[in-house]
């Protein structure tokens, strides 16, 4: 226990400072680095023993805690609004860091998970992946917008198909407007393209998480050839009492009593026979 330190960070966008503290409660070491990876990993590098680090949650404390996890011993990422013992006495960067050192040395800390091996990457491709399909989905609204602006009906989605596109074109006469339709088939093309990489990325990434293997077992999801997951599997069972349940669902005649109506144990076939009879009572 003699060689841990316990240090403190109080991360800015241009510097950090840094208090390293002993076991013993004494500050060893002091310093200000700027916010860069070499520079910090420089740093951690000259500490010797079991490094525990610490920092507040926020803005970079994802990419900061993805960086020093594999160089130290622990790293926690707390939070400050759930640990009042933070917000007392004077407030400075030197005194901050000094703080958080010491909170962390007698456990004092609450950390924010962030997971084993970190989501990082993974919420990243999921945001990408979000603002790439509401962009495509905008630019698919402009392609439609132009051609019924020009009273040209184009319901349905044959417009966005590129074997259609030169039939779609030809039907605007003004040049100005052809070339805005085709500037637009241009950023679809592209951004559909876009999509269909960071989806394949996204799938990768997310088959290193334990909550995909979880999906992968249930009954009704399995991985195709293509890799996707999630897709109902036409050949798993069906759930017990499905069927009866959506056929109890459309034979709905509006009556409130039918809520205090066990739920029969047949097949949906034998339901419907005995749905059509409102005298028909159910066996246990």
């Amino acid at each position: 226990m003699e060689s841990t330190k316990y240090v403190g960070l109080d991360v800015h966008q241009d510097a950090i400072t840094i208090a390293v503290m002993n076991s013993a409660g004494k500050v060893i070491m002091e310093s200000i680095i700027e916010t860069k990876t070499n520079t910090i990993l420089g740093f951690f590098q000259g500490l010797r023993g079991d490094v525990h680090v610490t920092f507040e949650e926020g803005t970079w404390a994802a990419w900061l805690y993805d960086l020093l996890k594999p160089h130290v011993t622990k790293v926690v990422a707390c939070n400050p609004r759930k640990n009042a013992l933070l917000k007392e006495g004077n407030k400075s960067d030197r005194i901050d860091a000094k703080k958080l050192a010491e909170l962390l040395r007698i456990g004092a800390l609450l950390g924010v998970y962030h997971g084993e091996n970190g989501v990082r990457t993974l919420k990243e491709l999921s945001r990408s992946y979000l603002t790439i399909s509401k962009d495509l989905g905008r630019v698919m609204n402009r392609v439609k917008a132009l051609y019924r602006s020009w009273a040209i009906p184009c319901a349905g989605t044959q417009v966005y198909a590129p074997r259609h596109r030169s039939e779609w074109l030809g039907k605007i006469t003004e040049v100005g407007v052809r070339r805005r339709a085709e500037h637009y088939y241009q950023q679809l093309d592209a951004l559909q393209a876009l999509r269909r990489e960071v989806r394949k990325d996204l799938l990768v990434e997310s088959r290193k998480h334990n909550a995909s293997q979880l999906l992968r077992q249930g009954p009704l999801y399995r991985a195709d050839s293509s890799g996707s997951v999630g897709r109902i599997d036409a050949d798993a069972p069906s759930v017990p009492y499905q069927a009866a349940t959506v056929d109890l669902q459309r034979s709905w005649t509006g009556d409130a009593r039918q809520c205090a109506i066990p739920l029969c144990r047949r097949t949906a076939a034998t339901f419907k026979e005995t749905a059509a009879t409102s005298g028909a009572e159910c066996e246990p």
